[in-house]
């Protein structure tokens, strides 16, 4: 077995998120899906334009994924930071992107906390400054 296959084989808590992660900055929803948990709680900060938990894997995709897309162009989330203990995984990232109505560049830091089960994301938790998303998207 080869590094890259053990990779995407793997259900360590920290490999699953990292999949994750790419399959978002690469568009491939059924791949980001594939790291959801079918009772998956996904909790977007208050304040946030998406703010809220989605539930199961496509309430997740559609309610969050799928929105950001239309809101964001080259939205991207640097995952910098793993801080790993037992099924809790932290990341600490920066989002960067340019929001299609007002025209402005986001760049702002970004905390995350997944639980992994089984391979699987559980639960997510975002952390983030909702005012400087926010002026970002102010025209």
């Amino acid at each position: 077995m080869n590094e890259t296959t053990g990779f995407h084989a793997s259900t360590a808590p920290a490999d699953v998120v990292r999949r994750q992660y790419l399959a978002s900055v690469h568009g491939d929803l059924e791949a980001l899906r594939a790291t959801l948990a079918d009772d998956v709680e996904w909790t977007e900060m208050a304040g946030f334009p998406l703010a809220g938990t989605y539930r199961t894997p496509d309430g997740v995709i559609s309610g969050v994924m799928e929105q950001l897309v239309k809101e964001w162009d080259g939205l991207v989330v640097h995952d910098d930071t793993y801080v790993v203990d037992g099924e809790n995984v932290v990341v600490l990232a920066r989002y960067t992107g340019t929001n299609r109505a007002s025209g402005k560049d986001l760049n702002v830091r970004v905390a995350h906390h997944f639980i992994v089960r089984g391979g699987l994301i559980v639960r997510f938790e975002q952390f983030v400054d909702t005012a400087k998303v926010l002026e970002a998207m102010r025209a």
